[in-house]
């Protein structure tokens, strides 16, 4: 099998001499944290499989310790998309000295839109094999989570950067995150977040860094994670549907599932819309949310779906809106917010 190229950068400042040249303290408000061993950071991009001769978009590359590594492998072309101003100095000169093109751009990722980033040649259907283009990149944990929710959904839309294809994504993540976008059924590490990323990509867990290889030292071990978009999800349904029921069902995750099917409907009609919604998706009241496949979420949000055709308000119900006004508003809340709709059991979410 082939192996990427390795180039040598020219002599540069080590990370760590330009941190102390530019005075880049680690602001703890954007939870940045360091990594400086070039063996981490090459494995991190090696984990992103084969990138020579393609095109790797970088997010949050600080002072530019992975984006390094990326060089070395020579992709064709390498664009990074940096919040913090502070980090020009040390970007500028690598780009200066890099032997491919590096692009800077500075923004916030949250609301970056990556639809004319790339080169159109490297455009796939989305059917065919993934475009030869890479996001990678350690992210803080106060944005890993609502921004790979907004990047599935961005996937089940195929817009943004996946308006290319199958575009593939190397990350890291707080490890209890990473280990509960992998997790399979009946682990207690199972969650919302697992049925999410499931249904819309293979999820792998490549490896772990320990905390003390950054600085600042993080209190918790930091997951590597690779998600390869699939060609067809296993719930062919819209994001924000499939997000709403998954969503509920996991609110009281320990508990059977029928008491978050309820919450889906307005208290009149909840015990009989929520028992018929579990007949039709051929489920037993009392399973358990992470004892379900992500076939059998699948048949429930089928369920939900043919019942909201007859009373379309139901899409729009807010089981946590409604407990303080009883004409239950009809207010769109079809949004991931883990402050607002932590589970029961999980409300250490609020940590990722």
């Amino acid at each position: 099998m082939a192996t990427s190229r390795v180039v040598r950068l020219p002599p540069l400042p080590s990370i760590r001499d330009l941190i102390k040249l530019y005075k880049l303290r680690a602001m703890k408000e954007l939870s940045q944290n360091f990594l400086m061993d070039p063996r981490l950071t090459d494995r991190i991009v090696k984990a992103a499989g084969p990138i020579k001769d393609g095109e790797v978009c970088e997010v949050g590359p600080g002072p530019g310790n992975i984006t390094r590594s990326i060089i070395q492998r020579t992709p064709s072309r390498v664009v990074v998309i940096e919040k913090d101003r502070r980090f020009t100095p040390s970007l500028e000169l690598l780009a200066e000295s890099s032997p491919i093109p590096l692009e800077l751009t500075f923004g916030d990722v949250m609301n970056f839109n990556m639809e004319k980033t790339f080169n159109e040649a490297n455009l796939r259907e989305w059917e065919d094999v993934c475009p030869p283009i890479h996001l990678i990149g350690n992210l803080p944990f106060n944005v890993s989570t609502p921004l790979i929710i907004r990047w599935l959904n961005a996937i089940a839309s195929r817009n943004n950067a996946w308006r290319y294809g199958r575009v593939r994504m190397t990350l890291t993540f707080q490890k209890e995150v990473a280990e509960r976008m992998a997790a399979p059924i009946m682990s207690k590490e199972r969650c919302r977040l697992s049925i999410m990323c499931q249904n819309w990509c293979r999820v792998e867990h490549k490896f772990t860094i320990p905390g003390r290889a950054f600085v600042p030292k993080p209190e918790v071990d930091v997951g590597v994670v690779r998600l390869i978009p699939v060609k067809n999800p296993v719930i062919p349904l819209p994001f924000d549907v499939v997000e709403k029921v998954v969503r509920c069902v996991f609110n009281y995750r320990q508990k059977y599932c029928i008491r978050g099917v309820e919450t889906l409907f307005p208290r009149p009609v909840r015990e009989k819309l929520s028992t018929e919604m579990l007949i039709a998706a051929g489920i037993e009241s009392d399973t358990r949310p992470f004892q379900l496949t992500v076939s059998e979420f699948g048949r429930l949000c089928s369920a939900y779906v043919d019942i909201c055709k007859s009373t379309p308000d139901y899409l729009k119900y807010n089981y946590r809106a409604s407990k303080t006004n009883e004409n239950w508003p009809l207010v769109d809340n079809l949004q991931f917010d883990d402050q607002q709709n932590l589970s029961e059991e999980h409300k250490d979410d609020s940590k990722i």
